[in-house]
């Protein structure tokens, strides 16, 4: 080999590899699926908002490949959608958002008050979300 090849090769070997945080740590992506969870619990608990859900759909494409170009293997990304304890825990930060905003189990209008202002915020919870 020439000694510009084995200088390259000897340089990759040298460059540490940078490891990536693992999903659940993921700020950004845990952040969308905490909203998309609670965009679906508003949706299906008040009568007069529904979902967007071509549009969520295109967002979850999106997300798949923000992670994927981070680095994250298909393999990494549906082991942590696969997974059970990172599930509840984001239905859990769900829950807990929608409690610290004023719903309530078995009033449904307090689902609709928060999701009207979440459309009226236009942030990530209200693009899911529609009036009918």
């Amino acid at each position: 080999m020439k000694p510009l090849c084995l200088a390259l090769i000897a340089a990759t070997l040298a460059t540490p590899v940078v490891a990536l945080e693992p999903l659940s740590q993921e700020k950004y992506i845990n952040d969308r699926l905490v909203a998309a969870r609670v965009a679906d619990r508003i949706r299906r608990t008040c009568p007069s908002i529904d979902g967007r859900l071509l549009y969520a759909y295109g967002e979850a494409r999106k997300l798949k490949r923000y992670a994927q170009n981070k680095g994250y293997s298909n393999a990494q990304i549906d082991a942590f959608l696969d997974s059970k304890p990172d599930k509840q825990r984001i239905y859990a930060v769900a829950e807990q958002y929608l409690t610290q905003n004023g719903a309530k189990k078995n009033d449904p209008e307090t689902f609709c008050r928060i999701g009207r202002a979440e459309i009226a915020r236009k942030n990530v919870i209200g693009s899911l979300l529609v009036a009918k």
